[in-house]
């Protein structure tokens, strides 16, 4: 399965992360299939920036994003249009 996830980077004490789809064996920070997005939980507010139309296309092939991703995601507005075109 295939699944959008975050993948750590940045030094020790100060995280940041990128929004990558990955499969779902692969380690945290293993092996990824592509890079869509990064997420900066330091700054303030957090900076989300998730490119939109390489998320909506995973998500329609059937990508499976993690709790944390989905919050953001949602933050961004990306589920609100993958569910409306869904319907």
């Amino acid at each position: 399965m295939v699944k959008i996830r975050l993948r750590r980077t940045g030094k020790k004490k100060k995280p940041s992360y990128r929004v990558v789809i990955a499969d779902a064996r692969a380690p945290r920070d293993g092996d990824f299939i592509e890079i869509i997005g990064h997420y900066d939980p330091l700054t303030e507010p957090p900076t989300i920036v998730i490119d939109e139309e390489k998320a909506l296309k995973w998500l329609r092939q059937g990508a499976q994003p993690t709790e944390t991703v989905s919050s953001l995601l949602n933050k961004v507005g990306i589920m609100e249009k993958f569910k409306a075109a869904k319907a």
